[in-house]
């Protein structure tokens, strides 16, 4: 039975993980007979109103993320290669704003220490991460000196900036995946099309999520 280690950013689209996206990696993990860890930094962020739109304080990032895995859920410090399989980041805006600050550096982005630390522990350990919507930004900034291929799907800027890291871009549609078989890196688009019907990001986030578990 397959181990697999799945870090959230908090819990909404605006300033956290994206609900459908880590929900679907759950579902997905499940369905897969994989078993699963939840992890988030323990750190405190800016919160937004998801109905304003409006910035409205700050929250805790694992706090947050814990309303997503019903409680059981642990601070990524604690999180170390070597007890799992595999590694999966949601997406949501959370991972570019808490995991990283890919939305307003771009490819200059600086990414949480111990956010680094795990992906270069996956990655050095030849596990497979999988990435969806703009966490695969997260990736390419850590790993894009080793050319890792991702994808955020069809977006021109934001692939513009991926590639600046290293890191090459694969155009990719939102039910689909792109697989870096030798750099055991899986991304899919999901949210990245604004326009995007929950069914089609489940399809896309199940179909990576299997190719991560086979892949372990």
């Amino acid at each position: 039975m397959k181990k697999v280690a799945v870090v959230l950013s908090g819990c909404g689209f605006q300033d956290g993980s994206e609900i459908t996206e880590a929900v679907s990696t759950l579902i997905a993990l499940s369905d897969l007979g994989a078993t699963y860890q939840v992890f988030a930094p323990d750190i405190q962020a800016p919160s937004t109103n998801h109905l304003t739109h409006q910035k409205s304080g700050t929250h805790s990032v694992l706090a947050e993320s814990a309303r997503i895995s019903r409680g059981k859920i642990s601070s990524l410090k604690e999180l170390k290669a070597s007890t799992f399989d595999a590694l999966a980041f949601p997406g949501g805006f959370g991972a570019a704003t808490v995991l990283c600050d890919f939305a307003g550096r771009g490819s200059q982005c600086q990414v949480n220490p111990e956010v680094e630390r795990v992906i270069e522990e996956f990655f050095k350990a030849e596990k497979p991460i999988a990435a969806i919507c703009i966490a695969p930004a997260l990736i390419a900034r850590v790993l894009g000196k080793h050319g890792v291929t991702v994808t955020i799907g069809s977006d021109k800027e934001t692939a513009a900036e991926i590639e600046k890291t290293g890191a090459h871009h694969e155009q990719c549609a939102v039910d689909d995946y792109v697989t870096d078989r030798e750099h055991r890196i899986i991304t899919t688009p999901a949210y990245m099309y604004d326009d995007a019907k929950p069914n089609q990001v489940f399809a896309g986030v199940s179909a990576a999520i299997k190719e991560l578990v086979e892949m372990a």
